[in-house]
Formats: C-alpha cells, structure tokens, sequence
C-alpha cells in the first residue's frame, strides 16, 4: 500500500528540525575516534623523538614508526572501528620500541669502540717504549703508577660528584615540599596539587583578587626555581546555574590563573589550561559551604620530566 505524502504545512515544519539534525550528525561524525592505546604510542613516540640517540643510531627505524604513527592517526580522524585504529597504533608502539632498542644497543657499540681504540693508543705508547730496553721497566712502573693515581683520584671526584648531585636533588626537593606546604599542596597519585578556592576570586567573575595574586606570585617563584617542571591548571564549578554557564566559567578562571602566571614571568610553553565545568565535585552540592568547596582551581605540579599524568 503506498503510504500518503505528508500534508504541505507538517513537511515546512519539518524541514529545518530535519537540516539541524543533519548537520548535528555531521559535525559528530568529524571528530577523531581516539583510543587510550594510539594516546600512549603518540608519548612513546614524543619520547622517542627526544632521544638524541635514537636520531644518530636509527633513523630508518624511527621513520618506519613515524609513518605507521601517523597511519593510526589517520585512522582515527577518519573515525575508524576502536579495533582498527588499535592494531595500526600497536604496530606503531613496536617500531618505536625497535627504534628505542637499536639505538640503545648502537650507542652502547659506540663507547666499545671509542674504549678500544684508547686501549690500542695505550698499547701503541707501550711498544714504542719497549724500543729502549734499558728504560722500559722504569718507563712502565712510573705509567702504572700514574695510571693507579689517576684512577683513584678519578674514581674519588666522581664518587664526591655524585653526592653533591644526589644531596643537591635532595636539597632541592625539600625546598620544594616546604615552598609547596606553604601553599597547602596536596601529594597525590597526579603528583603535588594546590588548590586555589572560591575566594581567591571575585564572586561568580574570573578574576583573581589581591590574595589570589598572592598565591600565584608563590607558585610563579617555584616555577622559576623548577625550570623543569609544568603545571596543568583545571577549573571547576558548582550545579549552581546552567551547564553552559558553569563550563564558560570553569574554563575562564582556570584561564585567569595561566594568564596570571604569563604576566609573572613563566612561558606559555609550560602551562596548561583546561575548565570541567561540574564535573569531579570533591563535596555534595546540598549546602552553601559544599558549593563553596567545588567551585575551585586546582593546579597539578608536573614531575621532573615535565610530565602531568593524565585525570
């Protein structure tokens, strides 16, 4: 039986409701389909990369990961199945750790040969001074002699080396804990967090006020003493008020700190920003002071390596 077209006024009706729901779809279909594999090959590979090593000992091998890398990033901007774009991100991962293998195992033949060939300089000045019988025997024990002399200073300076730099990390990392129990930071699995609460802003605005000035000039003078380290700052709010308007204000207050810490004097390559709207609440939103704690900013110190784990 066919079925009866639609009278002329429901199909105007429907037309825009029908090119919003096209166009929804659409912009859905664009984004990447991500998994949690190809994100740690994409930090293998950084990592990669960053090894000198691995540039000087195995650039093909590096090539190879970097072309099956970039294979697994096309498939996910092109949305492919999870278990596509896991096998080629697991292919990746391998070339990597090949690349990663063989430039360990080639830089470990380098020191051997550079070893052996001071060992056949020695050998060489040992022969030439055999040439004169009468002043080897000498010649020999005032070389072993020095040799032992300079081996033991030598063992001595690196043995006084490697304390000072492990008392000097471990000076350093005090200082840090002081400084950072100064602001309150939390130690947690993400690494030492501070949070900056509700008051350090002006009421529903982004803005820092005078205290909250305060805090950053702190966090900016541990930054300035730790070159190494980042820092991820993660806005957050309460149900209090629209979803939209909780994220818009989350992000611009998480926003205001980074800023806040650029006119302090630390690179914007060393700063992140990101606002979670409503998201992880550390209180119920059944009480004023419970609303309090949520709208917050939390900032996570990176560790040595300039790495912040993600939440």
């Amino acid at each position: 039986m066919k079925t009866p077209p639609l009278p002329r006024h429901l199909t105007t009706r429907l037309a825009p409701i029908a090119l919003a729901l096209a166009a929804f779809l659409g912009a859905c279909s664009s984004l990447p389909n991500n998994t949690t594999l190809l994100e740690q090959t994409r930090m293998d590979y950084r990592v990669a990369v960053a090894n000198p090593d691995v540039a000087t000992y195995a650039p093909l091998e590096m090539k190879l990961a970097s072309d099956a890398l970039s294979q697994a990033n096309t498939a996910a901007m092109d949305r492919a199945s999870a278990e596509d774009i896991d096998k080629l991100a697991y292919l990746a991962k391998q070339r990597i750790g090949i690349a990663q293998a063989l430039a360990s195992q080639k830089a470990a033949e380098a020191q051997v040969a550079n070893a052996s060939k001071v060992r056949d300089q020695v050998l060489l000045q040992q022969r030439t001074v055999e040439a004169d019988q009468a002043k080897a025997d000498a010649a020999i024990a005032q070389a072993r002699a020095d040799r032992a002399r300079l081996d033991t200073q030598q063992a001595l300076d690196a043995s006084a080396a490697a304390q000072n730099q492990a008392q000097n990390a471990l000076d350093r990392n005090a200082l840090l804990e002081r400084q950072l129990a100064a602001l309150a930071a939390q130690k947690t699995e993400r690494g030492f967090v501070i949070t900056l609460s509700d008051v350090l802003f002006g009421t529903d605005l982004a803005r820092l006020n005078g205290d909250g000035i305060r805090t950053a000039q702190k966090l900016a003078n541990i930054l300035q003493e730790n070159p190494q380290r980042r820092v991820l700052i993660e806005g957050f709010a309460d149900s209090t008020g629209s979803s939209a308007h909780n994220q818009e204000l989350s992000e611009r207050r998480a926003n205001a700190v980074m800023e806040a810490l650029q006119n302090l004097g630390i690179p914007a390559g060393r700063i992140d920003a990101k606002g979670y709207g409503e998201a992880y609440p550390v209180a119920a939103n059944d009480t004023a002071p419970q609303r309090q704690r949520n709208r917050r900013v939390e900032i996570v110190l990176s560790d040595e390596s300039g790495r912040v784990p993600p939440r």
